[in-house]
């Protein structure tokens, strides 16, 4: 039996110290984290006029009625394939800029990444910059200052925490309302319910968990292979400039290489302890890393622009080294490139040794070409197919936004007895009509019936063949059809009718085909 250790499926969370960085993605990231945030926490609080019997709020899922608000559009359940052409766009969406892009989506936009990179910034302002945050980190001595320090962070993020629960339920009921109930604790227990697991799972994924969620929970980084090729567009590292690697003008060779590693060893391990010293290596026990990239034996060649500074990896919230090529762990944040390129100004070196590329650009570079043109990566036929189904996607959902009725009806024939006999012999059948009144006033509609002519309608209730329906509702309304006796669809076995309903204000009509059944369809 072999000593080995068998492979883990999952291994232990090693801390992660992202340093700050300075660059244009990471101010892209910063606008995108205060656009996204500001969006979620404050679009329940807009308000919008919707009449006297519904909450005048913008946005609005109304579970009550089953009913999705969104300022001037009313989704009712009936058209819920509204909502499901909406994710079929997400998806859709998805695929395309993973497959022109690379992971954006998980790099800028995915909650578990903003949430991420909003506690790091707490964190940073709290405890400081990576080198303090890793002293803190391997003190073992709690004393006032880490108490002090790491009490006011999770505090901090609570806070946030509780802010992201509490958002969410403002989306399905009137937010000022609610908001009154929960201070003065008589909201609905589901409300409370939602906002404490919404805030421990924000607590704990935002501020614990953090990468883990990405590389163990989210199915994306697995699947988003199938979305890429050798033209995506995404965040590499230009091995044939940057190799071989070596700190200012030393030329690598394999003893360098070795000289080198054996200098850096003493800052890679657990013994480093808390005292001011140094970070230049990875600071978690447990993690190799290549020095310096393959070089051949006996070789003795120039080095390459990068000069192994470690920028990139100080700097990822990921903790991996984008030097190894594409990993599952990496999110594309870009914050690697604005390091690198920092580092390249410095040094006097030409920005991009880190940058987005495509692999097909590979060999044109090092035989000392230009890249392709960013638009030939993205205009290609996998990128234009998801682009034309998008687009049929999203043309269909607003043509039939705009041509769906504000009116709309459905017909159920009562069938328990499927007629009656009245004392004067007239063959009755029974309708059950629902009416749904999307206009934000209530409407007077008027009911009228095509079919044989000896047919006549009646709505159970009144004499006259109108009524009401009030604003935003559905209306059950109960209808008789009479055959008088002796009559053709009173003896036959069935007749084809139409219901028509007329709205007497804007003229609207809307009609359904049913069946009126007579006396001959008993004797068959």
């Amino acid at each position: 039996m072999s000593d080995s250790q068998p492979e883990r499926l999952y291994a232990a969370r090693e801390p992660i110290f992202p340093k700050q960085v300075h660059g244009s993605f990471r101010t892209l990231k910063w606008a995108i984290m205060i656009v996204t945030l500001g969006i979620y926490y404050l679009t329940p609080w807009v308000r919008w006029d919707r009449g006297p019997n519904l909450p005048d709020q913008a946005v609005l899922v109304d579970l009550a009625n089953r009913r999705f608000f969104f300022f001037w559009i009313e989704i009712w359940p009936h058209e819920f394939y509204f909502v499901a052409g909406l994710l079929i766009m997400a998806g859709l969406g998805l695929f395309l800029f993973t497959s022109a892009l690379g992971r954006v989506w998980c790099g800028y936009t995915c909650p578990q990444t903003v949430w991420t990179d909003l506690f790091i910034a707490v964190e940073r302002w709290i405890e400081g910059d990576r080198n303090a945050r890793i002293r803190l980190h391997r003190q073992e001595k709690l004393d006032a200052r880490k108490l002090r320090l790491r009490v006011t962070k999770y505090v901090v993020w609570l806070l946030i925490a509780v802010a992201t629960g509490g958002a969410w339920v403002f989306y399905f009921t009137d937010a000022p309302t609610l908001l009154v109930d929960l201070a003065t604790f008589s909201a609905h227990p589901a409300a409370y319910t939602t906002i404490a697991i919404l805030t421990a799972t924000t607590f704990l994924f935002g501020g614990f968990a953090r990468e883990q969620i990405c590389i163990y929970a989210c199915p994306w980084p697995r699947i988003q292979g199938a979305m890429m090729d050798e033209d995506t567009i995404t965040v590499g590292y230009r091995e044939w400039r940057g190799e071989p690697r070596g700190k200012g003008n030393v030329r690598r060779t394999p003893k360098a290489e070795a000289v080198q590693a054996e200098a850096i060893a003493p800052f890679a391990g657990p013994e480093n302890g808390p005292g001011g010293a140094v970070y230049p290596a990875t600071p978690y026990p447990g993690r190799d890393r290549q020095v310096g990239g393959d070089i051949p034996a006996g070789a003795d060649v120039g080095p390459g622009d990068c000069i192994d500074c470690m920028a990139c990896v100080n700097v990822c919230p990921m903790g991996i080294d984008i030097r190894d090529g594409q990993q599952l762990e990496c999110i594309t944040c870009a914050l690697c490139i604005d390091a690198c390129d920092e580092i390249m100004a410095k040094i006097g070196k030409p920005r991009g040794l880190i940058d987005y590329l495509a692999l097909s650009d590979e060999g044109r570079e090092r035989a000392g070409g230009e890249p392709r043109p960013v638009w030939k990566h993205i205009l290609r036929p996998r990128t234009i197919l998801y682009t034309t189904l998008w687009s049929l996607v999203g043309i269909g959902l607003v043509v039939a936004l705009f041509v769906r009725p504000d009116i709309s009806m459905t017909v159920a024939p009562e069938r328990n007895p499927i007629y009656v006999t009245l004392s004067d012999g007239t063959i009755r059948n029974t309708y059950d009509i629902r009416l749904r009144n999307k206009h934000g006033d209530d409407r007077r509609f008027r009911l009228s019936l095509r079919g044989p002519s000896e047919l006549r309608v009646a709505v159970q209730g009144t004499p006259y063949e109108s009524f009401v329906v009030p604003a935003d509702t559905t209306d059950l309304v109960r209808v008789y059809v009479l055959a008088p006796p002796g009559s053709a669809a009173a003896e036959g076995e069935r007749s084809e009718i139409r219901f028509w309903v007329e709205d007497l204000q804007s003229g609207e009509r809307v009609h359904t085909d049913s069946t009126f059944i007579g006396t001959g369809a008993a004797a068959e």
